[in-house]
């Protein structure tokens, strides 16, 4: 029988290692702070993580940036194939602050985005960052959709992020090494279960007094495109309106062509 090479176990660990680096750059939104990294990480977030926010900190006049032609912009836009793919607002809801400095509804295309995840590789050694970006690359990323939500009553906002790849396989281990990486965090609750949608996962932020934020992270990916679900409120939080909402989301990607 063959021997296994000696770097064998060293050539894992660095799959691994380059695996985890890339899970902390895709772009996966948590109120927590980035996604997820490791679960090391995301713990030290967790306990120090600032949620005694007790006012309304959203304000009303959120307006989506530029002129989208096929409809009405209240709604979102929906004048590229990507943009089409993310909830048009619905009922009891209205375009929210800006995500970042990207707006409140905003694409970013594959070139940027891949261009953007890989700059997370720099304090990378240099076998680790090659091995980082060729995984990039293998996921081959199309392009990359945020929205943000906030209800009319000003106590629940959401950010919606929907990834494309085209390659599936890859998007799978993408979503299973960051479910993986949440799961093994004590410190996250569970979350609300989406009805219908099995390759969906919510976790809910640890649980605080009276006067903190509550929110949920969901993470679910649909043929090729990854879908992940940000949502924080003030008390009393209802984690099953957020499930409904992400329901929502990944319905209309299952049936692009309805525009709710």
């Amino acid at each position: 029988m063959t021997e296994p090479a000696p770097d064998g176990d060293h050539q894992k660990h660095r799959g691994r290692k380059v695996r985890r680096v890339l899970l902390t750059a895709l772009p996966v939104v948590l109120v927590l702070g980035a996604v997820g990294g490791a679960a090391g990480y995301t713990k030290n977030t967790v306990d120090a993580a600032d949620r005694t926010v007790t006012t309304t900190i959203w304000d009303e006049g959120h307006v989506p940036k530029g002129k989208d032609p096929a409809g009405d912009p209240s709604r979102g836009r929906h004048d590229t194939e990507l943009a089409k793919l993310l909830l048009p607002v619905p009922k009891g809801y209205r375009l929210g602050p800006d995500i970042g400095d990207l707006g409140n509804d905003s694409e970013t295309s594959g070139a940027k985005a891949t261009a953007a995840m890989k700059e997370m590789g720099r304090g990378l050694a240099g076998k680790d960052r090659r091995e980082l970006n060729k995984f990039i690359e293998k996921l081959r990323i199309q392009g990359i959709a945020k929205r943000s939500y906030l209800a009319d009553s000003n106590d629940l906002l959401v950010n919606v992020e929907v990834v494309k790849m085209r390659d599936k396989r890859a998007l799978r281990q993408n979503h299973a090494d960051r479910k993986t990486l949440l799961d093994g965090v004590d410190e996250l609750r569970k979350g609300p279960s989406i009805e219908g949608h099995r390759k969906a996962s919510c976790y809910r932020l640890p649980k605080g007094d009276k006067d903190t934020l509550d929110g949920v992270l969901c993470i679910a990916y649909e043929g090729e495109v990854s879908v992940s679900v940000e949502a924080s409120g003030s008390r009393p939080f209802s984690p099953s309106e957020v499930g409904d909402l992400v329901k929502d989301q990944l319905d209309h990607i299952a049936s692009p062509g309805e525009y709710i």
